[in-house]
């Protein structure tokens, strides 16, 4: 071993100033040597301790993890590591610096020290090393990074002593770029950037970069919200040969592929979708049969057709994974020029599809169904809100054929519910905005029927696919298919959530698993219309597994389907594109092929679509700045959200934006969090702050670059 190569610079004294302080930096050198057999005076040297007083914390530190086990003694003077298997993970950080490596498959997460994540940063795949285990609370050690999560960060440079460096915005990712001179293309001081990094030289710390774009000066909201996109590891940018070939794609569709098509363009045929889409990626159509019997069509976009599998598109889409719906934009998956014109089943125009037809009896039963690739033609684009209209009696050319289908659709839904479906009422807040993208007000959105109207074919169609390409249990090695699963929920989840609702009054007794979906379903049927329903709604889903992709089926617990799918959105989700490509298979001849790589693409695009979630909420955090900022010194009514050991979060009624009270900045008393409680209590007076509190608060601080309001308590 060189000494020379490991010798770094001397730690500071407040490293050192505890044994457990000198524990760590013992353990440290060993893991970043691993296998090294080491005397004292070897790590006395490794650590710069030079003092008769640093050479004794170094023995005792020594001592004290070779009785814990953490070290092996060979002899009088040589230690070493207990043999271990390093593992793989993947690395969360947070804004304090530290973080968490998540294994999959395991809920015992790693902690991992600031000082020991070497060159990761957040979201990187990374091998690492246990060397502590407490109590079943393990602490690591990166030793390597597999895979980088992003090799792009944005933040603002800073040009010092002729040497430009680009601090990142998000102190979860932490490490400051160099730029050289010849590479900041035209960035200047305090402007916002976009860095790529170029190299990172092995053992230091600082990587090289270059800027690849320029977003101006801090405060618009193009460059917040392509901030927001790289920072959660997406590109915004389209790469020129993505680009190039999506532009060489034929427009036209010829006679030889309409004949090897169900030709569907004299049926009935309209989408539905919001009023902003622009694309349209499914389309229902009504046909009435001579025998009385009816035929509903769910037709999908055939994106498969375009996009071939492996090319450039193809492997850009899997890197994106789906679509990112920001509040004042959309990152899609495919280029405009598939996403919006050549997929999207515009009105009055021919278009490919994959289509899943189901033939109703008069009891509004499935009797038959049928798979394959069509060719339609939609009569009409619909807004919800126009179906909606129709619903409720608006006179419309399409409106019997709209009734019947809504009638079929709430059946459908009422069966889901008997079965054990959860019924989640969806609420989502939307934004105002006017031409130059300032908001101007918001709207709580929520699920109506003509919503249900389209959900439930979209449900109908994906479950029955589904179905149709799980394979027979003797064959079931022989199969690959890509499920979306929704876990049974955690009882000890459950118990925590019986504990919430106590405290509104509420009694929650869940003993089975198979009795949570009724009587959750009761609860929040009984509480529909109390103030704190949303946040009761909220707390039964944040109870509940993540759905994931997977090639093992779990079933889906909250829609209570055996076997379920995604088919019905390949525009924006790349997991339907391989469900087109596995059914199309399937259809042409009679089996899927096994695919050993699949499991990994699930994990991929799983990840991802978490991570366009986040980004999603950012966009909304800040949003909800730009609404406040000119409210300053303002006082609002709102309802206590959410509790934490930092502060009180609270929904402001008049525009439903959130911001919190730091429980410091309350100064009529000395107030604590009490977790076992779930609450705030005054340390002299006793008085409590709950959950669902209504509350006056005045607004103190407003960051949009932080996406933080601060609020201080009035009255409660």
């Amino acid at each position: 071993m060189s000494k020379q190569k490991h010798r770094g610079a001397p730690h500071k004294k407040s490293e050192k100033q505890s044994s457990g302080g000198y524990r760590n930096l013992v353990l440290n050198v060993f893991a970043k040597n691993q296998g090294a057999t080491l005397t004292h005076k070897q790590l006395c040297y490794l650590l710069s301790a030079k003092t008769p007083n640093e050479r004794q914390h170094v023995f005792d530190a020594l001592m004290a993890l070779v009785e814990k086990r953490q070290l092996n003694q060979l002899n009088h003077h040589s230690f070493t590591l207990p043999i271990q298997t390093p593992e793989e993970g993947i690395l969360e950080m947070n804004a304090k610096g530290f973080g968490f490596v998540r294994i999959e498959g395991s809920n015992n997460d790693v902690m991992v020290r600031e000082e020991n994540k070497g060159m990761a940063i957040d979201g990187d795949r990374v091998q690492f090393t246990v060397i502590k285990d407490r109590n079943g609370k393990r602490e690591g050690i990166i030793l390597n990074v597999l895979e980088r999560a992003r090799m792009q960060l944005v933040g603002t440079i800073q040009v010092r002593n002729h040497k430009a460096i680009l601090y990142p915005d998000s102190a979860k990712f932490g490490i400051p770029v160099e730029i050289p001179e010849n590479k900041l293309n035209g960035a200047q001081q305090g402007m916002r950037a976009v860095v790529k990094i170029t190299v990172w030289p092995e053992q230091r710390k600082m990587p090289y970069g270059e800027v690849v774009a320029l977003l101006g000066y801090a405060g618009t909201n193009d460059a917040e919200m392509i901030s927001i996109l790289i920072n959660q590891g997406f590109d915004p940018f389209f790469p020129d040969e993505v680009l190039r070939e999506a532009s060489l794609i034929s427009t036209e569709i010829t006679n030889e592929e309409i004949a090897k098509r169900l030709d569907l363009r004299t049926i009935t045929t309209f989408t539905i979708d919001p009023v902003d889409a622009k694309d349209f990626d499914d389309a229902i159509s009504y046909e009435l049969l001579e025998n009385g019997n009816l035929k509903i069509g769910v037709h999908i976009a055939d994106v498969g057709h375009y996009i071939q599998e492996g090319s450039a598109l193809d492997k850009e889409a899997l890197k994106r994974s789906n679509s990112v719906y920001l509040v004042d934009r959309v990152m899609p998956m495919l280029p405009e020029q598939l996403s919006n014109v050549l997929c999207s089943l515009r009105p009055s125009e021919d278009k490919l599809a994959f289509s899943a037809i189901f033939e109703f009896n008069e009891q509004r039963e499935v009797i038959n169904s049928w798979y394959g690739k069509s060719v339609i033609h939609s009569n009409r684009r619909y807004t919800y809100e126009e179906v909606q209209e129709i619903i409720e009696g608006t006179e419309d050319q399409y409106a019997k054929e709209i009734h019947t289908i809504n009638n079929i659709a709430k059946a459908l839904r009422a069966i889901r519910f008997r079965k054990g479906a959860l019924n989640i009422v969806s609420e989502e807040l939307r934004f105002v905005l006017s031409d130059t993208g300032v908001p101007t007000g918001t709207l709580l959105k929520t699920s109506k029927e003509s919503h249900q109207l389209v959900e439930e074919f979209m449900l109908l169609a994906n479950r029955s696919i589904a179905a149709y390409l799980t394979p027979k249990k003797e064959k079931a090695e022989t199969h690959t298919t890509v499920y979306r699963v929704h876990d049974l929920p955690d009882l000890e989840k459950l118990g925590l959530l019986t504990l919430f609702c106590e405290k509104f009054g509420l009694e929650l007794h869940i003993d089975q698993i198979q009795e949570a979906a009724l009587k959750l379903n009761k609860l929040l049927k009984d509480i529909e219309n109390e103030p704190y329903f949303s946040l009761i709604q909220g707390m039964v889903v944040r109870s509940m597994a993540k759905a994931v992709y997977s090639t093992n089926n779990k079933g889906h617990f909250g829609l209570a389907f055996k076997e379920y799918t995604h088919f019905t959105s390949p525009i924006r989700r790349y997991a339907d594109l391989i469900v087109h490509r596995q059914l199309f298979e399937k259809t042409e001849t009679g089996s899927v092929k096994h695919r050993t790589t699949l499991e990994e693409v699930c994990k991929r695009i799983s990840a991802n679509e978490r991570k366009a979630i986040e980004a999603e909420r950012e966009s909304v955090k800040y949003f909800q700045t730009l609404m406040l900022i000119d409210h300053i010194g303002e006082t609002f009514e709102g309802i206590i959200s959410g509790i934490s050991e930092y502060g009180i979060f609270v929904r402001l009624t008049a525009n439903n934006c959130e911001g919190m009270i730091p429980i410091t900045s309350i100064t009529t008393d000395r107030y604590f969090f009490d977790p076992e409680r779930y609450l705030v209590v005054g340390k002299r007076s006793g008085k409590t702050i709950n959950l669902g509190d209504l509350v006056s608060v005045v607004v103190d601080e407003v960051s949009p670059r932080k996406r933080q309001i601060d609020l201080v308590l009035k009255s409660h």
